[in-house]
């Protein structure tokens, strides 16, 4: 094997994609910064007790462990930046009001989400502690909103879900409750026929357990039309009338032009999030562009509950959709220690120029420039020409 080769799902990332990740990185960032965000920057590596707790076993499953050779102590590196966040909110600054967290870094998976998957993201996002209410929610998903529209994409779908009324199914029947792995994977693959046939499979479970799990596989579509449906066709308890009336405070809540969506059977992260979730789509992305929601409560690890809901993306799988063969301009200048061409070269650069000094022997051979512009010196002065 050649000794340049990379591990499968991982890539070099070349001079003109790379600087635009990083203009765009600059650029969202700079938006965070306008809500009131405040930038951290956790570590790579952590105890793996710290980085997984308060998450679900999918998280576990991604982690790359490995021994610290300083305490003997298994080390883990961050397969998702959240549960980082969540402990310096919890343990680090410990603040008693609102605290608003934004983070950018290379996250690790162990495997590869499908084929056409990297296994290195650089995951960027945004997290609200310290506030329950719906206000948050909206916080969040309007950033996020504002996020992609920042990044220049104009035609996007929001999907809205919330885990509480699964939970309140499942929650409300022991059996039910006891074989909760299998209702989510038919839930996940709206198996109605697999959900009608668990009467066979799992002994003592409700009748009306299993008609309201076949009524809620169907319940995705237009949002009003879902929620009403489900007002009317599901149990009226208390986990299920809450859901269910957080998300028509939000629906009402987003401006009128936002694309809507709702999948009460979207079983993702439903051992992780406590609230309101929401997915983004844009064409010409094939899956899941921005992943959100609420997780209260995942900061007791740390010896704080606190409430919290936020949302991350992959800025690399963004910027790729987005990404374009446009180089910017530079201006081509000789080598030489002149001074009056030293100043020159300075002032342009201090303006935001490009220039490249050739140095003696060759010809710059950068891909990420177009060369249109050349300084010459002219009757004593140092000019710009065109090429």
């Amino acid at each position: 094997m050649s000794n340049w080769l990379l591990p499968e799902n991982l890539a070099d990332i070349l001079p003109v994609e790379a600087r635009h990740i990083e203009k765009l990185r600059h650029k969202l960032l700079d938006l965070y910064k306008t809500y009131g965000f405040e930038l951290v920057c956790p570590p790579l590596v952590e105890y793996i007790d710290s980085l997984l707790s308060g998450t679900g076993s999918d998280l576990n499953l991604q982690t790359c462990k490995l021994v610290d050779q300083l305490s003997g102590r298994t080390l883990g590196i961050r397969a998702d930046m959240t549960p980082q966040i969540s402990r310096i909110d919890a343990h680090l600054l410990n603040r008693d009001g609102i605290t608003r967290l934004c983070y950018c870094g290379n996250v690790f998976h162990a495997l590869p989400n499908d084929f056409l998957s990297s296994r290195e993201l650089l995951q960027i996002g945004a997290e609200i502690y310290g506030h329950a209410g719906v206000e948050a929610d909206f916080e969040i998903i309007q950033l996020a909103i504002d996020t992609i529209k920042t990044a220049g994409i104009s035609t996007y779908k929001l999907d809205l879900c919330h885990p509480g009324v699964i939970r309140s199914i499942i929650n409300s029947d022991h059996a039910a409750s006891a074989n909760v792995d299998l209702i989510l994977s038919l839930l996940k693959e709206k198996d109605v026929a697999g959900i009608l046939e668990l009467s066979g499979v799992i002994k003592n479970i409700r009748s009306d357990t299993l008609e309201s799990l076949k009524i809620v596989s169907s319940l995705y579509g237009d949002t009003e039309t879902v929620i009403s449906l489900a007002r009317k066709s599901l149990p009226s308890n208390p986990g299920i009338i809450g859901a269910l009336d957080a998300l028509q405070i939000l629906i009402h809540s987003l401006e009128d032009d936002v694309e809507l969506g709702i999948d009460l059977a979207d079983v993702s992260g439903y051992g992780y999030h406590s609230g309101v979730t929401f997915s983004l789509y844009a064409e010409g992305w094939r899956d899941t562009l921005v992943k959100g929601g609420r997780y209260d409560n995942v900061g007791i690890a740390f010896g704080r509950a606190r409430a919290a809901t936020g949302f991350s993306l992959d800025l690399r799988k963004l910027a790729r959709g987005l990404f374009t063969m446009e180089k910017p301009s530079a201006i081509l200048a000789p080598w030489g220690r002149d001074k009056d061409l030293l100043t020159c070269i300075k002032n342009l650069r201090q303006d935001g120029q490009i220039v490249i000094q050739m140095l003696p022997g060759g010809y710059p051979s950068q891909d990420e420039f177009v060369f249109d512009r050349k300084l010459v010196l002219f009757d004593g002065i140092w000019q710009i020409n065109d090429l």
